[in-house]
């Protein structure tokens, strides 16, 4: 930890960056985001176990783009997000300082977001096991057994977005479930409409989501929507080969044709 502050330090008294992105203690003993411009006020800054918002949907807003160049503590999830903003042109890699988090929690040197990329394509990526061992028993159960557990989770959200608001990609400066001509989702939160949000939000995220989980930890209710889209993670690597957040190039899999696209899940 004393490495991480020393180094944020560094960054913004030689004014390499003009902002630092990370976690600071919070009240009730929660970890939130903290925005240093202060070299003496990185002491703030922490990271342990509490440290789980995925920091990369800050990058993205216009307050912080305001700054230029940004050192953002960045664990894995964070790191990928970084990535996948910069495939899809969201942020420029040169205004991109990683101050990344290994595994054990130190501080890794990353030089430059190639590097970055480096790393992460060393480290075997996939859901959180936790999450993955509740998707399998999902996947074994009927279709019609799915459809009941989820039609019973989401009939209890009332559209407050919070998810939206939690993930890095959702970006759009305006949703399609704020267009009312013509109107595409239904507005009020009754169970058509609610399943109508979550699937098009799920579709939107696929190939995309870096399996975070911050939607699911940011929904009030604790419905366990993250698990719509670390499904929708498994199938499209599984179905195209496409892992999100490994690569400042990669191309979406839902805006990426080829003649070879298997087609076995045409109905």
């Amino acid at each position: 930890m004393d490495n991480l502050r020393q180094k944020a330090k560094e960054l913004l008294e030689s004014k390499t960056v003009n902002l630092v992105i990370g976690y600071e203690n919070g009240t009730n003993g929660k970890a939130r985001a903290v925005f240093i411009t202060d070299p003496e006020k990185t002491g703030k800054l922490i990271y342990d176990e509490r440290c789980k918002q995925n920091l990369a949907v800050y990058l993205n807003k216009h307050e912080v783009k305001h700054y230029g160049k940004i050192a953002i503590v960045a664990p894995l999830m964070v790191m990928r997000s970084i990535l996948v903003l910069v495939s899809e042109c969201q942020v420029k890699k040169e205004n991109i300082v990683a101050l990344g988090i290994g595994e054990d929690g130190s501080l890794l040197d990353f030089p430059s977001l190639e590097v970055v990329e480096k790393y992460v394509a060393k480290i075997p990526l996939g859901n959180p096991q936790s999450d993955q061992e509740i998707l399998d028993k999902l996947n074994a159960m009927t279709m019609e057994q799915r459809r009941a557990f989820w039609q019973n989770e989401l009939e209890r959200c009332f559209k407050c977005y919070a998810c939206r608001a939690a993930c890095p990609m959702c970006y759009c400066l305006r949703c399609t479930v704020e267009c009312n001509q013509p109107q595409w989702i239904s507005a009020p939160a009754h169970p058509l409409g609610n399943l109508e949000w979550h699937m098009l939000r799920t579709m939107h995220l696929t190939g995309r989501c870096v399996s975070c989980g911050d939607c699911g930890r940011a929904c009030p209710l604790n419905i366990p929507i993250h698990l719509l889209t670390m499904q929708q993670a498994e199938e499209a690597f599984h179905m195209f080969g496409v892992r999100a957040g490994t690569s400042m190039k990669a191309e979406s899999a839902l805006s990426t044709y080829k003649p070879d696209d298997k087609e076995n899940f045409i109905l």
